[in-house]
């Protein structure tokens, strides 16, 4: 069986560790508050050295990322992952899918079942899943 998991898992001294494919993410509803989950999320995927661009409600930045506050149109995103509350989504529907994703990871209190449904329709991937977790056991 082939496995599709772009994902490479190894053991070096006993310390394990993950390769990644690089997946552009839009992290939408960054903060530069960082006791937030999306501040989290933005700082481990430049750990990780995964390209990443964010948008929030204010200018500011994360690391080296700047998080936008106009909806840019954004080349070769893979994966959006969502940091706002289901009403707040509805503002964002049709600049998600301009963007063409992959893939949205609807991050707890995000979840969608509207949105996830839309998504399906275009070839969409809608994950409900904590982005941090994915992140953290090599399953983003």
């Amino acid at each position: 069986m082939h496995d599709t998991n772009p994902t490479i898992e190894g053991q070096v001294f006993g310390i394990k560790f993950y390769i990644m494919e690089k997946k552009k993410t839009l992290v939408i509803g960054a903060s530069t508050n960082k006791e937030r989950y999306s501040y989290l999320a933005v700082q481990k995927l430049n750990a990780l050295q995964q390209p990443v661009v964010a948008l929030g409600l204010k200018s500011g930045s994360i690391g080296n990322t700047i998080i936008e506050t106009e909806k840019k149109p954004f080349n070769n995103i893979d994966t959006i992952t969502l940091y706002i509350n289901p009403l707040r989504q509805k503002e964002y529907y049709d600049y998600i899918f301009s963007l063409h994703p992959k893939r949205i990871i609807f991050n707890p209190g995000a979840e969608n079942d509207e949105l996830a449904g839309l998504a399906k329709k275009k070839g969409i991937q809608p994950q409900e899943a904590c982005t941090l977790v994915l992140l953290a056991t090599g399953q983003y």
